[in-house]
């Protein structure tokens, strides 16, 4: 992979990323308006937990792609 593919590669993952954080802290917040109704079924809110942690887990796959690994 040539340096600019490299580069090019690295910025479409940090576009990807920022949505992936951007819906996580959307998710966030329908969760807590929710909580706050006291009207929120709980089936509901698992779900939406349960889609909070998947995106969590890919932003951390993101974020461990576009860290370099340094040997220590």
């Amino acid at each position: 992979m040539s340096n600019a593919e490299k580069m090019q590669h690295e910025e479409v993952l940090r576009v990807e990323l920022e949505v992936l954080r951007r819906e996580h802290r959307d998710l966030d917040d329908a969760i807590t308006a929710l909580e706050d109704t006291g009207r929120a079924d709980q089936l509901s809110l698992r779900r939406l937990k349960k889609q909070k942690l998947v995106l969590k887990d890919k932003i951390a796959r993101l974020e461990d792609q576009l860290t370099p690994d340094i040997i220590a």
